[in-house]
């Protein structure tokens, strides 16, 4: 397939949906399947709806991610600009174009009057009223006035916007390479707004002119899209154009309940929906983030992937070379795809559990500012506890690697500290001590070696043993614990939980 250009054209009114994180992967992918372009144009034509920073959100994401696009108003590239807003001056004479040759109409309603259109229609029982082949003839516009008086009242500076005007009684037909044979009648379909009384187009139009002039070959966006694609389809037969092949792909479901996945959603259930923190510079409201709970980007990444396609075969887990290698539109499903917060935590364990302990304490570093950790105490944390963490903030969640314990956990003083954990305590402190070199060896067989010789249970040595290294009834290995902690620490413990317990 030669000539791949793809683009993610998010609008820079908030932080980045994972929906919308799921089309630049599924974009990128294909781009790389196919040896193609991916390209990230902001789509900001609504200022009214514009929010400082979110531009950079969506760059930060993406770099975060690792699929950082070809072509961007960052990345520069021989189609920009890559911000609509740059791009307002060449939207008109599109739009102009479209009313030369019959395929739009200059309209001068005012919002009051088309609100009281569709108000008079709902207190008559009417179905809802909206603007287009039917209605257009009793409305104030270059269909209904005369030319004089379209002209009259542009020269006079009267406020109008640019409709285009929808065939009155045709089936528009697109084949979509998720959904297959897509068939609309236009008389569901309304005049839409091309080009607005402030001087800016609306999105249909500006999609439209931005992806036919930066040669987009393949437009894979949100199911949500999908009742535009007629439009666009129109358009692009007013213009004579070449249109490019859609594919919509299906939503992100809430985890249980019908309905797309929403902020509100994981505010109420306890797990984050963007993939970056986002402060709201509105407000100042705090939104959770993928990256500061503590996901990696390639887990993050290889949950999307999952949802909504699938390899054809069992496999779950793929590297970011895997994922464009086997990636194909073909085996996107249509049916909306279900968003589970566990499934999400899976995933990262496994890519948590694969990295080494050198790469885990740098993934790790964030959550080490003002801890006064060693970089020998955050290594040798991510080689206790990679096994334990679901999250990286849980590879340095025990906090009794970094300090005694100041409490004993009552439940397994009460089950597992009974009349001869004293003696044993003492003892193993008495071995300890005498070591020659104090590791994750030399105390395994210190303890095992003692357990042997006096005949003893792990349930009758251990439990004590980790309960005054630790104050838990859990954790990993006590020998892995103890080389962590080294032998002046472990002994001290020893006779602090002797004393604390009772000796």
């Amino acid at each position: 397939m030669s000539d791949v250009r793809v683009r993610f054209a998010p609008s820079p009114t908030g932080p980045l949906h994972m929906g919308g994180v799921r089309t630049a992967l599924y974009n990128y992918l294909f781009a790389r399947k196919h040896g193609g372009t991916f390209i990230l144009r902001i789509e900001d034509t609504d200022q009214t709806r514009f929010v400082p920073g979110a531009e950079a959100y969506i760059e930060e994401s993406l770099a975060w991610l690792g699929i950082a696009p070809d072509e961007s108003a960052s990345a520069g590239g021989d189609f920009g600009p890559y911000r609509q807003s740059e791009r307002r001056e060449r939207y008109r004479g599109f739009a102009d174009a479209l009313v030369i040759k019959g395929h739009a109409y200059i309209a001068f309603d005012s919002p009051e009057a088309i609100d009281a259109k569709r108000t008079a229609n709902e207190q008559s029982g009417l179905p809802p009223w909206q603007y287009d082949h039917t209605t257009r003839g009793e409305m104030e516009n270059s269909l209904s006035l005369s030319e004089e008086e379209v002209q009259t009242r542009m020269d006079r500076g009267d406020a109008y916007v640019i409709r285009f005007k929808i065939p009155a009684d045709r089936d528009v037909k697109f084949t979509d390479l998720v959904r297959g044979e897509v068939t609309y009648p236009t008389k569901v379909l309304d005049d839409k707004v091309l080009f607005k009384s402030d001087g800016m187009p609306t999105y249909h139009l500006a999609n439209v002119v931005d992806d036919h002039e930066m040669a987009i070959s393949h437009v894979i966006r949100g199911e949500e899209w999908l009742p535009s694609a007629p439009l666009h389809v129109l358009l692009y037969e007013a213009f004579g154009w070449d249109r490019p092949t859609f594919a919509h792909l299906p939503l992100i479901l809430k985890p249980s309940g019908p309905g797309k996945l929403s902020k509100r959603d994981g505010d109420k259930f306890g797990f984050p929906v963007f993939p970056l923190e986002w402060s709201d510079p509105k407000n100042g409201e705090l939104s959770r983030g993928f990256r500061e709970d503590g996901y990696l980007p390639s887990a993050f990444l290889n949950m999307l992937l999952m949802l909504g396609w699938n390899p054809g075969d069992e496999r779950e887990l793929f590297a970011l070379e895997e994922m464009a290698a086997c990636f194909g539109i073909d085996r996107v499903q249509k049916a909306g795809a279900r968003f589970s917060p566990d499934k999400a935590k899976w995933f990262n364990e496994q890519y948590l559990r694969a990295l080494t302990p050198e790469a885990l304490a740098a993934a790790v570093a964030p959550w080490t500012q003002g801890r006064g950790l060693t970089p020998e105490q955050v290594l040798g944390a991510c080689a206790l506890m990679a096994e334990r963490s679901t999250l990286l903030p849980d590879l340095l969640g025990a906090a009794y690697l970094f300090a005694p314990p100041a409490t004993y956990d009552e439940k397994t003083v009460r089950k597992k500290w009974k009349e001869h954990s004293p003696g044993i305590v003492a003892d193993l402190r008495a071995r300890f001590a005498a070591l020659g070199a104090f590791d994750e060896t030399s105390v395994d067989a210190a303890f095992k070696g003692y357990m042997e010789e006096k005949e003893l249970g792990f349930g009758q040595v251990g439990p004590a043993l980790r309960l005054v290294l630790t104050g838990l009834g859990g954790g990993p290995s006590i020998p892995a614990i103890a080389a962590f902690l080294g032998r002046e620490e472990v002994l001290a413990r020893m006779d602090a939980g002797l004393q604390n317990l009772g000796a």
